[in-house]
């Protein structure tokens, strides 16, 4: 697959920066950041917003490498006490200071109930303060990827917190908000100026961010509207209505690359799209099969399988903007292996035949759960599901609703689903990520959070354990691939594929595209 890369160095971005005039940015995405609340909901979208307003204690540069941000450096005291040393002289947007305390408090918050971010610190780990600027963590075994996933742990303050009655994260699943749904107040390059949720939210530049020296942005206010429709989005990008949209649809890109004033911006994302299916009920939720699971057999879970043609998905209706994918990680992800990306063939006939053998020779009927305006193309990617399966004698009703809906349905704890669509990226990009919130089963641990098909194998979880702490490469990098031979050959999940990062430019904003698909605004620059 062969992509377009549109991309300015951040050297370049900061020499123009003292030259050009601060700009208003408008850009349109498909659905909007589901709150404020930086530790409400661990997905892409919410995160990458959020993330320009507070700040985690690292940060990823455009091409993912992990740089200092609130914290200045780190080291390893003692194999299981790693410190940080804080940087000093941050002011929150409110004027508070940054200190340690704030970073205890955010830890302390991030495990909650109610967090989504759980797993950013595990539940054991001690975080203690040495001094205003110098704190210590301290697991109860190595972890050698400890701050991989902490650009989207979002610092927050104490005292704001504390001051606004926000000490507690909003929970998804509940309908009652707090003062940080709908407010924000984080130590970020933009400052949140106002937030009307699904219609507009408006940022500015904060002249008071301590790395303004160096910015890599000319932008003065930011402009979010979401626009679900795909025909009304691009409309919106062609007239010049918003400066950056994404996704384009595979069908639009061409139309948006050809036109005068617009340009895309295409590459490989590291997220999976995959199905789920329910291994852990005794009945199917809403299912005409009664009293039983057909998918606690694994010839059920591979009649599925491999009644989905994914060349046909790729060809029709990602128009080839994807890669078909055997693992639940993509092939940058560190644990990937060539040799485990092989997918079963795709065989109609096979799959009848093992639906005939588990005992379900007419099929059966059940619901597919879809979110509509998360991934790309991901209705019309169930539509197709529903189609193929429908050859084999799978009868499918398709729900597919907004990802606010679907995510509040099918995410624990409501777990209303049994069979459905779901992308992942690991945000540490590796594979502990994936096998510990994906396919463990072990939730008094923390694990498993997003297990939504219910897959359980002590002797993975037990593999994931070894996998975290771990410090020998060349061992851990063996342990993973024993995982994941495992949970494919279980048929765990359906992986299908990693589809391409689509974004639409006006011609004169330049913009640097990261293969997570999250938008940083402190890398846009506007003529």
């Amino acid at each position: 697959m062969k992509f377009k890369h549109l991309f300015m160095s951040g050297l370049l971005a900061a020499a123009m920066a003292t030259s050009v005039q601060a700009k208003d940015l408008r850009f349109a995405f498909q659905g909007d950041a589901n709150s404020m609340d930086p530790y409400n909901l661990n997905e892409t979208f919410t995160l990458g917003f959020v993330t320009n307003i507070y700040e985690g204690l690292t940060m990823r540069k455009p091409d993912m490498s992990i740089v200092p941000a609130l914290a200045t450096s780190w080291e390893i005291m003692e194999p299981t006490r790693w410190r940080f040393h804080l940087r000093k002289g941050v002011k929150f947007h409110d004027g508070r200071d940054f200190t340690a305390d704030d970073v205890v408090f955010s830890a302390e918050r991030v495990r909650a109930e109610g967090s989504d971010l759980k797993t950013r610190i595990s539940a054991d780990t001690q975080v203690i303060k040495v001094d205003d600027h110098t704190v210590d963590f301290v697991t109860s075994s190595p972890n050698p990827i400890i701050y991989f996933e902490w650009e989207t742990w979002s610092i927050m303050s104490k005292g704001w917190a504390e001051a606004n009655k926000a000490v507690s994260p909003e929970k998804l699943s509940g309908d009652q908000e707090n003062y940080a749904t709908r407010h924000a107040n984080g130590t970020g390059p933009f400052m949140l100026v106002s937030r009307e949720a699904d219609v507009k939210s408006v940022a500015k530049a904060n002249p008071n961010w301590w790395n303004n020296a160096n910015k890599e942005h000319n932008l003065d206010t930011v402009t979010l509207t979401p626009i679900s429709s795909d025909a009304t989005r691009v409309a919106a990008l062609l007239s010049g209505q918003v400066h950056m949209a994404y996704p384009i649809p595979v069908q639009d890109m061409k139309r948006v690359d050809s036109g005068a004033d617009t340009a895309m911006l295409v590459g490989p994302e590291l997220r999976t799209i995959f199905l789920g299916l329910d291994q852990h009920r005794d009945e199917l939720l809403r299912a005409s099969v009664k009293g039983k699971n057909p998918f606690k057999d694994i010839r059920v879970r591979q009649a599925f399988y491999q009644a989905i043609n994914v060349e046909t998905i790729k060809k029709v209706v990602m128009r080839g903007l994807s890669s078909p994918s055997g693992m639940m990680i993509a092939q940058g992800i560190n644990g990937a292996s060539a040799d485990l990306n092989d997918r079963l063939p795709f065989d109609p006939a096979k799959s009848k035949a093992l639906l005939a053998e588990a005992g379900y020779p007419d099929g059966f009927e059940l619901e597919l759960d879809c979110p509509n305006d998360r991934y790309v193309n991901d209705e019309a990617i169930c539509q197709a599901v529903v189609s193929m399966l429908a050859k084999v004698g799978i009868k499918v009703n398709l729900i597919a609703q907004p990802k606010a809906i679907f995510f509040k349905k099918a995410l624990k704890p409501n777990w209303d689903t049994s069979f459905f669509l779901l992308g992942w990226t690991p945000g540490s990009l590796d594979s502990w990520n994936v096998l510990y919130n994906i396919l463990g089963c072990d939730e008094e641990s923390g694990r498993g959070k997003f297990n939504i098909a219910g897959y359980c194998n002590p002797e993975v979880d037990k593999l994931t354990d070894m996998i975290l702490s771990e410090t020998d490469k060349a061992k851990r990098d063996a342990m993973i691939h024993k995982a994941w031979k495992i949970t494919i050959d279980e048929q765990a999940y359906i992986p299908l594929h990693q589809q391409a990062v689509a974004w639409g430019v006006r011609k004169g904003v330049t913009v640097q595209q990261r293969a997570d698909n999250q938008f940083k605004w402190r890398h846009v620059m506007m003529k």
